[in-house]
């Protein structure tokens, strides 16, 4: 089953994220992320099997500056599902999800930096392809930029591509 998160969930959400990622870093950003502006508690997910939280997923706000000023975006950052329950289709699951309400809710694309081959299986694809430039950590390589189009995606739109500023919680990452 998948969900919006809610305050009840923190704990065990947590818990999720440091051993999906093996360090509280990534924990630490979720909690920052949601005392922030950017948090979008709609799109702030959960998994469950038999009531236990096994994966999670955000989408908070970033901003996309162009030529022509800035522009609100969606970004999905981070991702995470125990490490026991890997492999069996709840990321996949959890980004399906994430993407149809972000659709509902009007979003033109999604944006993250991750595995061009995990992700591209999933419809995102290439950012640069669309002018879009996400800065990316010293280890990502440049193909990690990637893009989810939506239903409210128009290429030719040119407040739909430029430079994204990530949120201030991630700020502090590397």
């Amino acid at each position: 089953m998948i969900r919006p998160e809610t305050a009840h969930d923190y704990p065990s959400i947590r818990q999720v994220v440091a051993a999906a990622f093996g360090s509280d870093e990534e924990a630490d950003l979720v909690e920052a992320i949601r005392k922030s502006a950017a948090y979008r508690p709609e799109l702030a997910l959960i998994a469950e099997t038999d009531g236990i939280a096994v994966g999670h997923v955000m989408v908070s706000t970033a901003t996309l500056r162009h030529d022509s000023g800035e522009w609100p975006i969606a970004l999905l950052s981070p991702i995470a599902v125990d490490p026991s329950r890997q492999r069996s289709g709840i990321g996949s699951a959890l980004v399906a999800e994430v993407a149809t309400r972000s659709n509902e809710r009007g979003e033109a694309f999604i944006v993250l930096e991750g595995s061009p081959d995990y992700y591209g299986k999933l419809g995102f694809e290439a950012a640069s392809k669309y002018g879009v430039q996400l800065p990316l950590p010293s280890w990502a390589p440049p193909e990690a930029a990637q893009i989810l189009p939506l239903d409210g995606f128009d290429p030719t739109d040119p407040k739909l591509n430029g430079v994204v500023v990530y949120p201030a919680p991630f700020a502090d990452l590397e």
